[in-house]
């Protein structure tokens, strides 16, 4: 006999940034009224899933997005550091096309594989890939959510997949209340999935690489 058990990584809905700010691990950004939208759409998706626990990243947008499924589910959210966005030290800076002249981001940019503006790509896998064990254990049999950020998501996923860790930002398939769900048999992985249940709000506009 064989056990199967899904962990899903929801990344949060769209932040209120109208100064486009690279905002990273700052306080005090929330949920759009469209992102609040979108944790609605994220936590109907997961109607009929036998989930059996719930972690969220202690930021107050991904707290906020986990808010609905932790009443669909009525299971307690479990706050875990290793579910947090990258560290960043461009954070704080309104980005735009013309930042490729900001001497503050070109002289964080001589080592893309790194990378050298943020915190190490592999530091991001081992703790993703140590939270997803700890949901695994928790939910084993059944299926665990972790509401997490972009980049920490892409990097599980890339890790799970055997691919290489650098990689074009722009090219990140993690939209904004999408779920990537990683199927275990066992303690083995045996498939990686990718959904995005609020596609009908996006905006043509992208996000913040790393937001």
């Amino acid at each position: 006999m064989t056990t199967t058990t899904v962990v899903h990584l929801l990344r949060h809905g769209e932040v209120y940034n109208p100064d486009k700010v690279l905002y990273g691990r700052l306080p005090d950004f929330h949920l759009s009224e469209r992102g609040q939208q979108m944790a609605e759409m994220a936590a109907e998706w997961f109607e009929g899933h036998d989930i059996a626990a719930l972690y969220s990243s202690p930021l107050d947008r991904t707290q906020e997005t986990a808010v609905p499924l932790q009443k669909m589910s009525d299971l307690p959210v479990t706050l875990d550091d290793r579910l947090i966005e990258a560290s960043n030290k461009l954070q704080g800076l309104s980005l735009s096309r013309s930042s490729v002249r900001d001497p503050r981001v070109v002289s964080r940019m001589y080592n893309p594989f790194l990378p050298s503006w943020g915190e190490p790509y592999k530091q991001i896998v081992e703790r993703m890939v140590s939270v997803v064990k700890t949901a695994r254990r928790a939910a084993w049999g059944r299926e665990a959510v972790c509401v997490s950020h972009q980049l920490p998501i892409w990097m599980a996923r890339r890790a799970a997949e055997g691919k290489r860790l650098w990689h074009r930002p722009d090219l990140r398939e993690c939209n904004l209340a999408s779920v990537t769900s990683l199927t275990f048999v066992d303690q083995r992985l045996a498939s990686v999935s990718y959904a995005e249940p609020a596609a009908s709000l996006y905006l043509d506009e992208p996000p913040v690489p790393g937001a």
